[in-house]
């Protein structure tokens, strides 16, 4: 047991039980698990539903103990090491491959960054007759200010209250008065469509099993534990049994969550867009009509107002992610509690990929179908970052001697090879 293990298991914990308990454990998890469904993200789901509906409505509820098992494995990483992702692969590899890694991350969440944008701007710009691209410049600006001004926790507590317009998605799929017998054979009837479907199958693991996630969580648990006051590393080395429970519940619910998403958008866009015949979607008017049974004439409001909140709060993980990568391998001073001039290194990742992410809009993408490929690129990339990060959680000196559990390697080692057989499908149909 370490230095850092001692201290934390003598410190008093307050008991709580029950639901005071669930309420005060939430933290990273959810945030993460709310920026999980961002622009990409609902534009993978909606495009699932609109050309294959209930076709992969299985999706949902398999990805969610993936998801759930790969988030705290590598919030484990964080809370046990006192390091972030890259820290913790940098005891286990040669900074080469690191770089590798790093640099592989940055392109991946600088495309992932304008296509989120792209898709941000695209709905507002269809909302108010206003250029899209004045729009991308508007949020991107925004969001690197907001970013180096304050810390994202603040600014997450704020915009996950517009990710609530997602709820929508849910309250349309019961105004269609779908066949629910049919809608729980299809969530638990693992099929493949019939024309292949697996772009969309890795394009659906790519934006759920994100790398952005992996290392934006475990950076995230090093934070919680310097706000407490732990800024030395050994006093963050290790957790207690208590500390490691109440991230379970705060990564499942926000992994539940995220999923429960993922099954209302793919199911609300097959009950309205596919059975009219609408199973090409290439525009986000197309992709807003889903929600018309609900809102009418202001579907589009609706739709721009949670894809916006989303996008809001997925691009500043994305940045921010590759960040904690860089400076972790480089040893730079790093965190979003740094003011700008003691972090200019940090920070300069964050403002450049959004720089990359605003100049690639004026390339004129379909901003529907960069969101979907987006998803097909982390959907790719993710099982080789996957087998470093089972590869760490399992070792005993590096984890300080609290590996993760024999289940968790085994969940995490199917769902590597899961995502290596749909990637494999993909290039061979």
């Amino acid at each position: 047991m370490t230095a850092g293990q001692n201290m934390l298991e003598n410190q008093p914990l307050e008991e709580k039980g029950g639901l005071r308990r669930v309420l005060g454990a939430l933290g990273p998890g959810v945030i993460t698990g709310a920026a999980d469904d961002d622009p990409s993200g609902i534009a993978t789901y909606s495009i699932a539903g609109a050309q294959f509906g209930l076709g992969l409505l299985w999706m949902a509820p398999l990805s969610w103990p993936l998801m759930a098992f790969v988030q705290m494995m590598c919030a484990r990483i964080g809370m046990v090491t006192g390091q972030g992702l890259a820290g913790a692969l940098r005891a286990k590899f040669p900074k080469p491959v690191l770089v590798v890694i790093c640099l592989s991350l940055l392109v991946a969440n600088t495309i992932n960054v304008a296509s989120d944008l792209a898709g941000m701007a695209d709905a507002a710009s269809l909302l108010t007759g206003l250029s899209s691209h004045i729009f991308v410049v508007l949020f991107g600006v925004a969001i690197s200010w907001a970013v180096v001004r304050f810390r994202y926790s603040q600014i997450a507590n704020l915009l996950k209250w517009l990710a609530l317009a997602l709820v929508a998605y849910a309250i349309t799929a019961f105004m269609a008065k779908p066949d629910w017998g049919q809608v729980l054979r299809a969530s638990f009837s693992v099929s493949l469509p019939e024309n292949g479907g697996f772009a969309t199958i890795v394009a659906i693991l790519g934006t759920t099993i994100s790398p952005y996630l992996f290392f934006w969580q475990a950076s995230q648990e090093v934070e919680e534990e310097k706000a407490m006051g732990r800024r030395m590393l050994v006093a963050r080395q290790g957790a207690t049994h208590r500390e490691l429970g109440d991230r379970k519940i705060d990564v499942g619910i926000g992994t539940f969550f995220s999923n429960i998403v993922m099954f209302f958008i793919i199911l609300t866009t097959a009950l309205t867009l596919n059975v009219h015949g609408l199973t090409t979607l290439s525009t986000t008017a197309e992709v807003a009509s889903a929600l018309e049974p609900l809102a009418g004439k202001q579907a589009m409001l609706l739709y721009t107002i949670g894809i916006i909140g989303v996008g809001l709060l997925a691009i500043p993980t994305l940045t921010g992610s590759a960040a904690y990568a860089f400076s972790e391998t480089f040893r730079w001073r790093h965190g979003l509690d740094e003011k700008w001039w003691q972090a200019r290194a940090f920070y300069g990742v964050i403002v450049l990929s959004t720089l990359a992410g605003i100049a690639m809009d004026f390339l004129n993408i379909n901003p529907v179908s960069a969101l979907f490929w987006t998803a097909v690129i982390n959907g790719v990339l993710a099982p080789f970052l996957l087998v470093g990060i089972l590869m760490v959680a399992r070792d005993r000196d590096i984890m300080h001697g609290q590996p993760s559990s024999l289940l968790s390697q085994i969940v995490v080692g199917v769902t590597i090879i899961l995502m290596f057989g749909a990637a494999v499908g993909l290039f061979v149909s």
